[in-house]
């Protein structure tokens, strides 16, 4: 992501396709290589894209749509809390520590809202960095949707599973994206000359 928000729409399709790509590769995911390179790219050009229009367009002007990613994100927790994460529960550590426990459907309520917390604030707040926020959440729901079909339809396995760990890439990734991008464009400010 981080490439997507300082670099063309291109170089983020080529880092975030190739990149990927080869990484599934060298550890032996060569089923999924094809599609993590469309995919990528995909997800790349995309999050570069939206990132070149809000910064050219300003920070109001796509407002509504931020909150609409916001709120999908909040719908998306909701319901994979509600069909595969409700019940019985059980989390382990290393083997060593064990607990047990029943969760709630409707404690995937204040889970979802507290998911979404800093990205509302930020959006609402600090309109720049939630945007940013917001294009990079965008662009992830492609790569989730992406993996979806893929895993689904093309090698049949139950895909539905995967929907966490690729959800939880692309908030780890924006979260980590976002305050790298205004680290450096911080520092590019100070070395001008």
């Amino acid at each position: 992501y981080l490439t997507a928000l300082l670099f063309d729409p291109l170089t983020a399709a080529f880092a975030g396709g190739v990149g990927s790509a080869l990484a599934d590769i060298a550890l032996g995911y060569l089923i999924y290589a094809p599609a993590t390179l469309m995919i990528k790219a995909v997800e790349g050009a995309v999050a570069s894209k939206l990132a070149e229009k809000i910064k050219a367009r300003g920070e109001h002007i796509l407002l509504p749509m931020a909150l609409l990613v916001v709120a999908g994100y909040f719908t998306l927790i909701l319901i994979i809390g509600y069909t595969l994460f409700a019940g019985e529960v059980e989390f382990t550590l290393a083997n060593l520590f064990v607990v047990k426990g029943f969760l709630s459907p409707a404690a995937w309520i204040p889970i979802a809202f507290a998911a979404i917390t800093i990205p509302l604030y930020l959006t609402l707040r600090r309109s720049g960095e939630g945007l940013l926020i917001a294009a990079l959440l965008l662009a992830g729901l492609i790569m989730i949707s992406g993996y979806f079909i893929y895993e689904q339809l093309i090698l049949g396995y139950y895909a539905v599973a995967e929907v966490p760990v690729n959800l939880g890439q692309a908030v780890l990734g924006t979260a980590i994206a976002v305050p790298l991008y205004k680290a450096v464009q911080k520092v590019k400010g100070r070395w001008r000359f």
